[in-house]
């Protein structure tokens, strides 16, 4: 139930704060009072579209919250909320709506910040508005089957259905995309087949063109550096005409000296040390000089064939539009797994097949189960509404379900028709028959069986009796207030008839100053709310007659 409702600068409102019992509430007012700025600001906190126009002319804001109290063991209102990691907090609900003047709002549910998906998803299960156009639903077959199946209790089987219908949508999706992929495949089979060859020949290996490219550049240059390599090992051994000694004899003749030396003077015993190891480090670099000579490889067939390795890697290269080596070889492996993944997804598609077919038997059965259930409470739902008809002086109304075959889907295989004659011949569809007041009082009809048959939320009836008058209106106020009594009802009439049974009556009212005009919502009384009826009786002159009609209406509910 909505416990509480709190609205500032929204349009007309200033500043409200209204508190709401249970059962049926009235909710009364004249023309342009502002009835329907309220059912805007509920409608706004339940996750309405908002713009900057809601906002009162001295605000920079509005804000609306609602309180609103639901069953403990509403589950669906429970895992829509713990989904969202939000706060269950035993049923109690805040919701608050913010709009900035830059059109921008926000949304609180216990004081955490939600997004407006949320609050629509949560919306249903909070309260269920009917606005004075919602007879259009009547028109809508979805509509009229969601009635059928919550009065045959069907939501288990739907449930059902929907999870094999879900399932069995993707796994045709999987199976399209699968034949798109094959069919890929083979048209350009032979294509990447030749692709995948010249690339798996070129026996590719990352890193290799880097290490192609240095040795190219030394066997280009093998003469020149071997004939370096030679002078270097001239130059340390003496093998040249022109020295009569080595560097390394030379050393180590210094070496001998310094060490006579040192008898006299300590101190050259050191520099001989030093020359020692020069000495050594001189071994050690002629060494590795000889050890590159002698593997320096004047080959020119290895040159050529390091240079049209280098040539074919380029090549590949270009041709494909890769940035390097590893690329290539991403894209030869690529093309192996599609041609080697024909076969598996052959295979795969084989399976799904085989999942396709037995997913199409479960839903086979249970859109049966669904019809058989649907065809056994066509003809008691249709009784039931039938007798409210009869009940609000529509004698020979008759209504009728009819179930037609439909394409299968997340309901089931059947399409549902309400069919409807106020004269009790020929019914048609009934959103093309049924004039205004024939539409309100079938919609009451349908939302009294409802709130009977489904977990219903506050429920708000916005002028459901238009259309009607006299007699009836007393007996569609007396349904209202007998739905009333088992779940809250908010009634927005103008009908004496219907306000009088309400357990509250709240007056909406506008004032008017000066520069500017603001609407407000009061709790009447019982001596406020004689004179309210009787204002609706009467008009705006109240007459004894109208005061003590209102008396007898009131003390009858």
């Amino acid at each position: 139930m909505l416990s509480q409702l709190n609205v500032r600068n929204y349009v007309l409102i200033d500043s409200l704060e209204i508190q709401f019992p249970e059962g049926l509430v009235i909710i009364t007012g004249q023309t342009g009072a502002g009835k329907s700025i309220l059912l805007g600001a509920l409608s706004l906190v339940l996750g309405s579209k908002a713009d900057a126009s809601v906002i009162g002319e001295s605000a920079d804001n509005c804000v609306v919250e609602a309180e609103f109290q639901l069953d403990p063991e509403d589950a669906l209102a429970r895992n829509i909320i713990e989904e969202n990691d939000l706060d269950w907090n035993g049923g109690s609900l805040l919701v608050r709506r913010v709009v900035a003047r830059t059109g921008r709002s926000r949304a609180f549910l216990n004081d955490e910040p939600v997004t407006l998906p949320v609050l629509a998803q949560l919306a249903p299960r909070l309260v269920d508005i009917h606005s004075q156009h919602q007879t259009m639903l009547l028109s809508d077959h979805r509509f009229q089957l969601g009635l059928l199946d919550r009065y045959a209790g069907n939501r288990e089987l739907l449930k059902s259905c929907k999870g094999v219908w879900d399932a069995l949508s993707d796994l045709r999706r999987e199976l399209a995309d699968l034949d798109g992929r094959i069919a890929s495949i083979e048209r350009d089979r032979e294509y990447n087949e030749a692709q995948w060859k010249q690339l798996d020949a070129a026996a590719l290996v990352d890193g290799e063109l880097e290490e192609l490219e240095a040795e190219q550049k030394t066997l280009a240059n093998a003469e020149e550096i071997k004939e370096l390599l030679c002078e270097c090992g001239n130059l340390a051994e003496n093998h040249s005409d022109e020295l009569d000694f080595s560097m390394v004899q030379s050393i180590r003749e210094m070496e001998r000296l310094l060490a006579k030396l040192s008898r006299f003077i300590p101190s050259a015993e050191s520099l001989s040390s030093r020359l020692e190891s020069c000495r050594l480090e001189l071994d050690d670099v002629v060494g590795e000089i000889t050890d590159l000579n002698e593997k320096m490889d004047v080959s020119p067939e290895r040159l050529e064939f390091v240079e049209d390795r280098i040539s074919l890697y380029f090549t590949l290269l270009k041709k494909h539009g890769a940035a390097n080596v590893a690329e290539l070889i991403a894209l030869r492996d690529r093309l192996s797994e599609n041609l080697a993944d024909s076969s598996v997804l052959q295979y795969r598609r084989e399976e799904l097949l085989k999942q396709i077919a037995k997913a199409g038997k479960d839903l086979d059965s249970v859109c049966e189960k669904l019809h058989k259930s649907r065809l056994k409470a066509s003809e008691p739902f249709a009784k039931s509404i039938a007798d409210s008809l009869h009940y609000l002086e529509l004698p020979l109304a008759v209504f009728q379900v009819s179930i037609q075959d439909a394409p299968q889907g997340p309901d089931g295989s059947d399409s549902v028709v309400f069919l409807f004659s106020s004269t009790g011949r020929n019914a048609v569809d009934v959103a093309k028959c049924a004039s205004g007041g024939e539409m309100s009082r079938i919609m009451l009809c349908l939302k009294d069986m409802m709130a009977r048959y489904a977990s219903m939320p506050a429920m708000v009836f916005d002028e459901i009796d238009t259309g009607v008058s006299g007699s009836v209106a007393d007996k569609m106020g007396s349904m209202i207030c007998k739905m009333g009594s088992y779940m809250q009802v908010f009634a927005i009439t103008h009908l004496p008839q219907v306000a009088a049974k309400g357990d509250a009556h709240y007056l909406v009212s506008k004032s008017l100053s000066t520069d500017k005009a603001s609407s407000t919502i009061t709790r009447l009384d019982n001596e406020q709310r004689i004179l309210e009826i009787a204002r609706m009786l009467s008009g705006s002159s109240l007459t004894e007659a109208a005061i003590a009609n209102a008396k007898s209406l009131l003390a009858v509910k």
